[in-house]
C-alpha cells in the first residue's frame, strides 16, 4: 500500500483484515440442585423437584495463532456477533460499461432501480463496560482502577523479564495443541491445553475476578476485553477465561423429536436451561454439563443473545416415553364485519395436539414439549410458563408428571377464518349475540342491533312456521294425488272388499283436503308476516357499520 500526504506531519492509523482462523467459545454448565444429591444418583437427570433454580457458567475462548508469526504481550479482544468481512480488490481498476446513445433516442440500456431507507431513531449509546464477573470497573474509583491495571501490567512485564522467550523456537504439531501462557495480577498461569484428567471435581472457579474479560456491547456485536496481555507462538492456541458467574439454571426433559435421534420419537432428552445473563452475546459453541461432581454429558448452544434462554439437550431419557396425536374441527362464530346490510363472520380452525407422558421412574419429571407451532394460529389458554418462540416457530409447552404415573398435554392452536353469513342462521345468532354480550363492543351497534334482533325473533319464527307449513302441504298434495291414483285403480271392481278400500281412501282424501284448507290460508298468512318482517329487519341492519369488532381475548 502506497500513501501520499502533503508533506506534513500527521498521526496515521492504518487498520486491516488478517486472514487467521476466528476463536471459539467452548462452555461449562455446574448446575446446583440444592438437593445435595448427585445427577447420576437421580437428582439432577430425573428432574425431580424443579429444585435447582441456579447454576455456575464459565465462557472460555480458544484462540489459535495461525498468522505465521509469534504473538508476544498483545493486547487481546474477542468478538461475538458475526461481524462481516471480505475481500476488496482496489488495485484492479474497473471500467463500468456505459450506455450508449444513439440518434433513434435509445438512452438507458435498463431502468435504474432505487433504495429505499426507512426513517429510524438514533440507536441508544452502548452501555459502559461492565465486569463479567460482576461489577462496574468504577466501582470504587476509575482512577483506583486504572492504577490496579497499571500494577497488574507492571507485575506481569517484570514476570515476562525472567522467562526466555525464544520466537524462533520449533512449532508444535497440530495434534499436540499447545496453549500460550496468559498471567493475570494474582500471578494465575494457564498451561498447555491438557485433556482434564477424571478426578470427580467440579471445574474450578477463576482465583481473580479482575482476570475476567470486560464485556460490552457495541453495533449489535459483543466485545470481551481481556485486562491482561498474553504470549501466543506461532501454530498453537491459548485458553482464555472470558465470564465465570451464578446465572439462572436448572435441568428438565425436552421432548422434541430429531431426525438424526430415532429413538427421540418416542423418548424425551435430558436438557440444561439457562440464561444468559452475562449482558453480552453468547456464540454457538460446545457446553459441558456438570452437576455435583458427575459429568452429565455435552451439548451444543446455539447463538445466545443478552436474556435469552438456553435449552441443551445432553442425553436421551429412556424412562419417558411419549405419545401424541392430532385432531382439526371447527367451532366459534365472531362477528368480524358488518357494512350494507350484510353480516361477515370468523370461525376458528382449531387443531388440538394432545401429548400422552408415561413416566416409568420413581421420580417427578418436568418435561417440556417443543411443540411445532402451525402457521398464523394462537395458542388458546395455554399452560402456565408456556414459552411460545416465535422466532423459531415452536413453542415450549410444560407438564409434569408424577412418579410412575401418565399425564396428558392437550396444545390448542386457532386461526381465524371468515364467511359471509345470512342474518337468519343460527351462526349468525351465535356470533351476533356474543358481540353484543362483549362489553367491548360498540354500545351504538349494540343498541341497533338489540332492535333488530327483536324483529329477527318474530322473523325466524315465522320462517320456520313457513318451512313446516309448506313440508306439510308438499306432503299433504304427494299423498291426496296417491289416493286419487289408487281409486281410479279400483273404480271398475265390483267386490266387497274394493268397496271397503274404496271407502278408507275416499275418507283418508276427504281428511287430507280438510288439512289443505287450513295449510294454505295459513302460508299465506305467514308469507305476509315474512315480508314484512324482513323489510323492518333489513331497514335496521343497513344502518348499522361495524368493521373493527373486538378482537379474541387473550388465551381464548
Amino acid at each position: 500500500m502506497t500513501l501520499t500526504l502533503d508533506g506534513a506531519e500527521h498521526d496515521l492509523l492504518v487498520g486491516y483484515v488478517a486472514e487467521t482462523p476466528v476463536w471459539r467459545p467452548s462452555y461449562r454448565l455446574v448446575i446446583d440442585d440444592g438437593s445435595g444429591k448427585s445427577a447420576a444418583d437421580g437428582g439432577l437427570a430425573k428432574g425431580a423437584s424443579a429444585a435447582s433454580k441456579t447454576a455456575d457458567l464459565q465462557v472460555w475462548g480458544i484462540v489459535q495463532n495461525q498468522s505465521g508469526e509469534n504473538w508476544h504481550g498483545i493486547t487481546l479482544s474477542l468478538v461475538a456477533g458475526a461481524p462481516l468481512a471480505f475481500q476488496a480488490m482496489l488495485d484492479k481498476p474497473v471500467i463500468p460499461t456505459r450506455p450508449v446513445v444513439t440518434d433513434q433516442g435509445e438512452v438507458f440500456g435498463s431502468i435504474p432501480t432505487g433504495e429505499t431507507s426507512l426513517a429510524q431513531s438514533a440507536p441508544p449509546p452502548p452501555p459502559a463496560p461492565a465486569w463479567a464477573g460482576g461489577g462496574m470497573p468504577g466501582d470504587d474509583d476509575e482512577e483506583g482502577y486504572l492504577e490496579e491495571k497499571e500494577v497488574a501490567a507492571a507485575e506481569y512485564s517484570k514476570a515476562e523479564k525472567k522467562r526466555a522467550f525464544k520466537p524462533n523456537a520449533p512449532a508444535a504439531a497440530p495434534a499436540t495443541l499447545t496453549a500460550g501462557i496468559a498471567r493475570d495480577k494474582g500471578g494465575y498461569t494457564r498451561g498447555p491445553m491438557e485433556a482434564p484428567k477424571p478426578t470427580g471435581v467440579m471445574p474450578s472457579q477463576p482465583r481473580s475476578v479482575s482476570a475476567l474479560a470486560a464485556v460490552a456491547m457495541e453495533g449489535g456485536s459483543t466485545r470481551y476485553d481481556l485486562p491482561f496481555t498474553v504470549d501466543i507462538p506461532d501454530k498453537s492456541a491459548t485458553m482464555v477465561l472470558l465470564v465465570a458467574k451464578k446465572v439462572p439454571g436448572d435441568a428438565s426433559f425436552l421432548f422434541s423429536p430429531d431426525g438424526g435421534v430415532p429413538e427421540s420419537a418416542s423418548h424425551p432428552f435430558r436438557v440444561a436451561r439457562f440464561t444468559n445473563d452475562t449482558k453480552g452475546l453468547l456464540e454457538r459453541g460446545p457446553i459441558a454439563v456438570f452437576a455435583n461432581g458427575s459429568f452429565l454429558g455435552q451439548g451444543m448452544v446455539d447463538p445466545l443473545p443478552p436474556g435469552a434462554t438456553a435449552t441443551v439437550p445432553f442425553a436421551l431419557e429412556r424412562g419417558l416415553a411419549v405419545d401424541h396425536s392430532r385432531d382439526d374441527h371447527s367451532e366459534g362464530a365472531r362477528v368480524a364485519k358488518i357494512e350494507a346490510g350484510q353480516l361477515e363472520i370468523e370461525r376458528d380452525y382449531v387443531t388440538l395436539t394432545k401429548y400422552t407422558i408415561k413416566n416409568g421412574s420413581d421420580d417427578i419429571a418436568k418435561v417440556l414439549v417443543k411443540h411445532p407451532r402451525q402457521w398464523g394460529t394462537r395458542l388458546v389458554n395455554p399452560p402456565k410458563d408456556t414459552e411460545d418462540n416465535v422466532g423459531t416457530g415452536s413453542a415450549l409447552v410444560p407438564i409434569e408428571v408424577g412418579k410412575r404415573a401418565s399425564g396428558v398435554l392437550t396444545v390448542d392452536e386457532r386461526r381465524g377464518m371468515r364467511q359471509w353469513a345470512s342474518w337468519t342462521s343460527p351462526i349468525a345468532d351465535e356470533a351476533v349475540k356474543a358481540f353484543m354480550a362483549d362489553a367491548r363492543s360498540d354500545k351504538t351497534a349494540v343498541a341497533q342491533l338489540t332492535k333488530a334482533w327483536e324483529v329477527r325473533g318474530k322473523l325466524v319464527t315465522a320462517i320456520d312456521e313457513r318451512n313446516k307449513l309448506e313440508n306439510e302441504r308438499i306432503l299433504l298434495e304427494r299423498q291426496s294425488e296417491q289416493v286419487r291414483r289408487d281409486l281410479k285403480a279400483i273404480e271398475k271392481i265390483k267386490t266387497d272388499d274394493a268397496e271397503k278400500l274404496r271407502k278408507d281412501l275416499t275418507d283418508r282424501l276427504t281428511k287430507s283436503s280438510a288439512r289443505l284448507n287450513e295449510v294454505n290460508p295459513r302460508l299465506v298468512q305467514v308469507g305476509l308476516i315474512i315480508s314484512e318482517s324482513e323489510i323492518r329487519f333489513r331497514d335496521l341492519v343497513n344502518g348499522i357499520k361495524v368493521t373493527a369488532p373486538p378482537a379474541p381475548e387473550p388465551g381464548k
